[in-house]
């Protein structure tokens, strides 16, 4: 990269982050909120206050260290003002080549030891594909074939926590925060997204999200669509003209009980190294919980058995429109491959998990600043050409 690249990315930063101060508030935040970002962008190693203090002011590392330790800590700026600017900055960016396809809901986790910062406990860790000590945030990103951006971040707050007032207080949890399930801040971020104007896509979610039947009837009726995926044990009615009151089976079931013409092997993007492809089925089918079946409407099992599997892996639930080409409901449902992408870029490359603080206020704003800077990265992503390095 030659001088007049730098100079001009440093200049498009410097621009980026001014319109960022326009939500934060005071004017003597601006120095540290560009200092922060930069810092996310160009420590090394872990991205804490200390270490960012001494690259981003390697002469007053303590009086720098205070000014970033301020701004995270305590200063009483708004998450959600910030990441609605840094989502109507970088969308533009995000869809030059295409709209927002998708909303994907999904959480990740940040291993922790102790029991005082802010949420920990002993819970699933998706980091570790374990239960252990960790944090865990939700969140609800916009993605297209090209980017996704996280545009909200929530931190789930177990109800060990809701209930001790003490550990509550020293965290400075707000008194207003209740207990809710991951799914309902799911939905609560949602509705939020929607009352803000942003463009709708398909949600996509796991089956930890998916197989939740509320949630799904909660999207319909806000008049989104969905592809969810579910777990094998999950029951279902097989819509079929023979039979009126088909038996109630589990999709597992009923996907080894299809005929070998109903399996297609399809391609749905090219990988690294090769073709993404596998073998899927659809049916139509009507959701089968114990209580309150009636409710569900028709809609499409989507399910992938790939060769040389014993029985089928995946299994999604869609209400896309039902002229979508299979390929383009396989595509969709793959879509959410984004989300681990953008996970593993903000912890490794941004230092999302990195904060050392134990604060509710510190917590989030870390995130979003983490957040931020990411949305910068994309958006100097999509001024390469598609011929270029992407490094």
């Amino acid at each position: 990269m030659n001088l007049g690249s730098r100079k001009a990315i440093a200049a498009r930063f410097k621009a980026y982050v001014g319109e960022l101060t326009k939500v934060i508030g005071h004017a003597d935040r601006e120095g540290p909120l560009h200092d922060y970002c930069a810092g996310l962008l160009a420590t090394e190693g872990r991205r804490s206050v200390e270490p960012m203090a001494a690259v981003t002011a390697p002469a007053h590392v303590s009086a720098q260290h205070q000014k970033l330790l301020h701004l995270v800590a305590n200063s009483p700026w708004s998450d959600e003002r910030v990441l609605a600017k840094v989502r109507e900055l970088v969308v533009p960016s995000m869809t030059w080549h295409g709209p927002i396809e998708a909303w994907i809901i999904d959480d990740t986790a940040f291993p922790k030891k102790g029991r005082h910062s802010v949420g920990v406990h002993h819970q699933y860790c998706g980091q570790l594909g374990k239960q252990a000590n960790c944090q865990v945030a939700v969140t609800l990103s916009i993605a297209n074939h090209h980017a996704s951006l996280p545009i909200a971040y929530r931190l789930y707050l177990p109800k060990e926590w809701i209930d001790d007032a003490p550990r509550r207080k020293k965290a400075h949890v707000p008194a207003a925060i209740a207990f809710k399930t991951k799914p309902q801040i799911a939905l609560e971020q949602i509705r939020a997204a929607l009352l803000a104007g942003i463009a709708p896509g398909v949600v996509l979610m796991d089956a930890s999200y998916g197989n939740n039947g509320i949630l799904r009837l909660a999207l319909t009726g806000l008049g989104l669509s969905y592809v969810a995926a579910i777990l094998a044990t999950t029951k279902v009615r097989h819509v079929r003209k023979d039979d009126p009151k088909p038996p109630r089976v589990s999709v597992e079931a009923l996907a080894l009980s299809l005929p070998k013409h109903a399996w297609r092997t399809i391609t749905w993007r090219e990988g690294t190294n090769e073709k993404l492809k596998s073998r899927f089925a659809r049916v139509r089918v009507h959701a089968a919980p114990i209580r309150g079946e009636a409710r569900f409407a028709e809609e499409t099992l989507l399910i992938e058995w790939p060769e040389g599997e014993a029985k089928p892996t995946k299994y999604w639930l869609a209400t896309v429109d039902r002229k979508m080409s299979f390929r383009g409901l396989v595509d969709l449902a793959k879509m959410r491959w984004r989300i681990e992408r953008d996970y593993e870029d903000l912890k490794q490359e941004i230092g999302l998990g990195h904060y050392e603080g134990r604060g509710w206020r510190g917590f989030h704003h870390h995130g979003t600043l983490a957040i931020a800077a990411y949305g910068f990265l994309i958006s100097e992503r999509e001024r390469i050409p598609p011929s270029g390095s992407h490094s």
